[in-house]
Order: C-alpha cells, then sequence, then structure tokens
C-alpha cells in the first residue's frame, strides 16, 4: 500500500465531519445571521458537494487538479459570503460559513502536490478570510497561520514519503537483481567453471595440442570468474597450477546433483529428510554423523543445503590434501537445523579468502556463503593454521530475514 494512501482515507473522513460541524454552527445558532437563507443555500450546497465528491478524494487518480481547483472556488466562496450572510461577522471574530471544512481543501492540496501546492492553496485561504475581516484580528491571523503551517508541513512529509518510497523500490529492485545474479553465479561456479578448471589441467597433463586446449580453457574460465565476480570481462592469462584455486570447484562427477537424489525441481511435494541427501557424500575419508530420527527440511532449503556441504567438502578434497579426513556432523534442533563440517587439513592462511575472492574465485562466497544467505542462514567458518577448517551452516526452519555472520568464510 502506498504510504500516502492512509492520508487520503484520513482526508476521506475529515471532509464529512467538518461539513455535519459548520452545519452543526448554524443550527445552534442562526438568529446571529440577518441573511439565514445565504447560509442555508450555501450550507446545502456544501453537503451536495461534499458527499458528491468523497469518491475524488479517495486516492491520487481521483483528486484531479480541476477537482481541487472546484474545490478551492467552493470554500473559498463559503468565506466571502460569510459577511453578506452575517453582517456583524467583520466586527466579531466567529466562524466563517465553512469553517474547518476549508482546510480539508487545502489538505487535499497537500496529499496531491506536495508542499508547493499547499502553500498556493493556503495562501488564497489567507487572502479570503483578511477580506472578509475586512481587518487583519488576532484570531484571524492565528487562524490564517496555522492553515498555512500545517498544510505546508503535511505537503512537505508526502513528498519526503513519496522520496521514500521510490528509494525502497529501486533498492528492492536492486536486491532482486543481485539475488538471481548470486544464483546464476552459483550454478555457473558448480557446472561450467568445474568443467573449464578439469579442461586445464587435463589439457596441461597431456601436453601437445592438449596443452594449448588446456591453456585457451585456463584463459576463458579466469574471464568467465571475472564476469560473475564484477560483471567486467577481461582477457587474463591461466596460472602454469590451477591447483591455487580456492573456490571449491572439483572436478566433474565429484559434487553430488541433489536435484537428481530427490526428484529435481518437480519433487517440491513436501519436506525431505536431509540425511538421505547427505548420506551419498560418505566415504572412506569421510565420516557422516546424524540423529537417529529424520531431519525435515523444505526441499529447496534441503538441496541448497546440500550443495553448501558438497562445495565445502570440494574445498577439503582440493587444498586439505588426499589424506585429510572430513567429517559431517549433522543437528536438528527444533528452531534451525545446524550442519558441521570439519576437517584435519592445514587450515587456511590468513587473508586467502580475501585474495580467492579478489582474483573472481567465489567458492565460498557464492556456493556457501550464498546459499546460506539465500535461505536466511548464516555460515561461520573458524580455521587455524595446521589444525584444520570447521564450517558451520545453519538453516531456520521458518522463513527470516536474511544474514550471514562468521569470523572467516571459506
Amino acid at each position: 500500500m502506498s504510504v500516502e494512501q492512509p492520508l487520503w482515507r484520513a482526508l476521506s473522513f475529515y471532509r464529512p465531519l467538518t461539513m455535519f460541524y459548520a452545519i452543526l454552527i448554524f443550527v445552534l445558532d442562526p438568529e446571529r445571521f440577518e441573511r439565514p437563507w445565504i447560509a442555508e443555500g450555501f450550507l446545502v450546497f456544501l453537503a451536495i458537494w461534499t458527499l458528491a465528491t468523497l469518491p475524488r478524494v479517495a486516492n491520487a487518480e481521483n483528486c484531479t487538479k480541476r477537482f481541487l481547483v472546484a474545490d478551492l472556488t467552493v470554500a473559498l466562496a463559503g468565506i466571502l459570503l460569510t459577511p453578506l450572510a452575517d453582517t456583524d461577522a467583520q466586527q466579531i471574530d466567529g466562524p466563517t460559513l465553512p469553517s474547518i471544512w476549508t482546510a480539508g481543501s487545502v489538505l487535499a492540496f497537500a496529499i496531491k502536490g506536495g508542499w508547493r501546492w499547499a502553500g498556493v492553496a493556503s495562501s488564497f485561504v489567507a487572502a479570503a478570510n483578511l477580506v472578509e475581516r475586512g481587518h487583519p484580528s488576532r484570531d484571524t491571523l492565528h487562524n490564517v497561520l496555522l492553515v498555512w503551517v500545517a498544510s505546508i508541513a503535511i505537503g512537505y512529509v508526502v513528498e519526503v514519503a513519496r522520496a521514500s518510497e521510490r528509494t525502497l523500490a529501486r533498492a528492492l529492485k536492486i536486491e532482486a537483481a543481485t539475488r538471481e545474479r548470486e544464483r546464476l553465479a552459483r550454478d555457473i561456479h558448480d557446472s561450467v567453471l568445474q568443467v573449464l578448471a578439469m579442461v586445464q589441467r587435463r589439457g596441461t597433463a597431456l601436453g601437445g595440442e592438449a596443452a594449448e586446449l588446456g591453456r585457451l580453457a585456463g584463459e576463458q574460465e579466469i574471464a568467465l570468474r571475472t564476469l560473475v565476480s564484477s560483471g567486467l570481462v577481461t582477457a587474463v592469462r591461466a596460472p602454469e597450477d590451477a591447483s591455487e584455486d580456492v573456490s571449491g570447484a572439483a572436478a566433474p562427477g565429484t559434487a553430488v546433483h541433489t536435484e537428481e537424489r530427490d526428484g529435481g525441481p518437480d519433487g517440491d511435494q513436501g519436506p525431505c529428510d536431509l540425511r538421505s541427501l547427505l548420506a551419498p557424500y560418505t566415504g572412506p575419508k569421510v565420516t557422516f554423523a546424524e540423529p537417529g530420527a529424520p531431519v525435515l527440511l523444505a526441499p529447496a532449503a534441503a538441496r541448497e543445503l546440500t550443495a553448501a556441504v558438497g562445495a565445502a567438502l570440494d574445498n577439503v578434497r582440493r587444498h586439505a590434501g588426499a589424506d585429510a579426513r572430513a567429517w559431517i556432523l549433522v543437528e536438528d534442533w527444533p528452531e534451525e537445523v545446524i550442519v558441521t563440517v570439519r576437517d584435519d587439513g592445514p587450515g587456511i592462511p590468513d587473508g586467502r579468502l580475501a585474495q580467492a575472492e579478489g582474483e573472481g574465485r567465489l567458492g565460498v562466497a557464492l556456493s556457501i556463503r550464498g546459499r546460506l544467505r539465500e535461505l536466511g542462514g548464516t555460515a561461520e567458518l573458524i580455521s587455524v593454521p595446521g589444525q584444520g577448517t570447521e564450517v558451520e551452516l545453519r538453516v531456520p526452519r521458518a522463513p527470516r530475514a536474511p544474514e550471514v555472520r562468521g569470523k572467516a568464510e571459506r
């Protein structure tokens, strides 16, 4: 809902209430009018006009400039008719025929056009009041100043609210675009980049023409990583040793395709057991510790969490060495599911993650942290050189605002 819509709703209540108030003033003291038929005629017209134009003040689309001018004309006419109906109005400070109904007309200008429109409308009302009184009394100046300041203040608030609404809309669009870009980047990292990395390594090992093919694949890998990380494609030479990649990419076939195990995107029929998705990772070097009961998560959340675990294990295989062991621990709590991946490798040197991300190697930033952020969870990494690495992934059972926390991230 628009931030200004409540103001239109309030104005829709204000106008009929103040119309009845103006009529009540006349009914309670009709003797003060020397020409009551003028007051009666105007108040009947005011009642018809107010009730007939209620749809006009329901929203900004219906409240046109032509209506605003006509509405202000009715208010000014009522003010100027007051001394004709009450010949003593210029000697005694009393309410005009439209009374405080006039403020509703000025407020419509403020809500529709902002503080500048409000200033113009309130200036016309001020001039009409001064003409009606014939002399600027203290009460007249007080009422004029009150309407002028209040209408301009409301108009300014409306302009600020509209600017904030536009800013929020732009921010939501940017956030949606960023999330979609990160999702695509994760898919590219887990598929295309892995193939290019494997071709580069195998080509270098085979030599000859295959080495040239591997070199080209390495250049394209780096260019694609640059595009994924910054949106700029730069032709860069491939490094001689692609094993320095800390992105977590593994050769095709090493990652577990979670969509195939649980039926793919069409399998989102109900909660699935996270244990069955993580079980295929178990091997001679990977130990899996699970609860005795099913760990149920939404299929999409379970797949993304499993993919993040796969990325963490890819890092272990690539950087901890062939003899490194890894442990997967699943904890099932009432409000969240915690999966911990720990290894006994050499750990991560200080500053290596930031360096890898700067080089466009975004396995941690996208395959782990990005996935957890999309789920509203967190990724925390603890790594001490020489003592291994531990990655703790937390996924809430109920959706919440995305959050990323961690002492370091792999």
